[in-house]
């Protein structure tokens, strides 16, 4: 399934290159021109900011929580329900220290409050939260992309993987644009999204 899309593009692969080219274009302006400076900080707000931008000229629903129920393998992001008040209780979330803003990140990649792109905004989010809250980055070179993606799997149980694959990583470098740029890299993340409908919670 091809998912709908601006450009009327009815390919999967094609729309997935043209989809990164095109974020990756936007996410370097999201940087250049420092369009996160005056945005608040840990908030949903700021990252639905960062999906519409960075996908806005691909999706109608950039920057839009979604409004269907989806899952990847085995796991289910948060039902369409409970959007509203996840989202609420990750803005009041602490992030002053290294463990509390992985804690927040974790919340919210279990909430994935948009239908696509949810893994590539929400670093960047990260980032902004990073910079602002300790003056640090992920250097995501100095991650092993296996890792990182096993430890995200499991951080809904067991968080102290993931904190410590990222911990590894912090730099200082907060405005070394490759390292920004690095965490849109296609293999941090993996499709297959699964919709599903919220009678089949039950």
């Amino acid at each position: 399934m091809v998912l709908e899309n601006k450009l009327g593009i009815t390919e999967n692969l094609v729309l997935a290159r043209e989809e990164e080219r095109l974020s990756k274009k936007k996410a370097i302006k999201l940087f250049t021109d420092k369009l996160l400076k005056n945005k608040e900080v840990g908030k949903f707000s700021t990252l639905a900011f960062i999906h519409q931008y960075l996908f806005e000229e691909i999706y109608d629903y950039a920057g839009k929580v979604r409004n269907v129920n989806i899952a990847k393998g085995d796991f289910r992001f948060a039902p369409v329900m409970f959007l509203d008040s996840s989202l609420k209780h990750i803005d009041e979330m602490p992030q002053g220290t290294f463990e509390e803003i992985v804690e927040k990140y974790v919340e919210m990649n279990i909430t994935h409050p948009f239908r696509e792109g949810n893994g590539r905004a929400t670093r960047l989010w990260l980032d902004h939260i990073l910079k602002n809250q300790i003056q640090k980055v992920i250097d995501w070179n100095k991650i092993d992309k296996e890792d990182y993606l096993l430890a995200m799997q499991r951080s809904p149980i067991r968080d102290i993987e993931i904190k410590h694959v990222l911990r590894v990583a912090l730099i200082s470098e907060i405005n070394d644009r490759e390292i920004y740029m690095k965490g849109l890299d296609e293999s941090y993340y993996y499709e297959g999204y699964i919709v599903y409908n919220s009678k089949d919670l039950y």
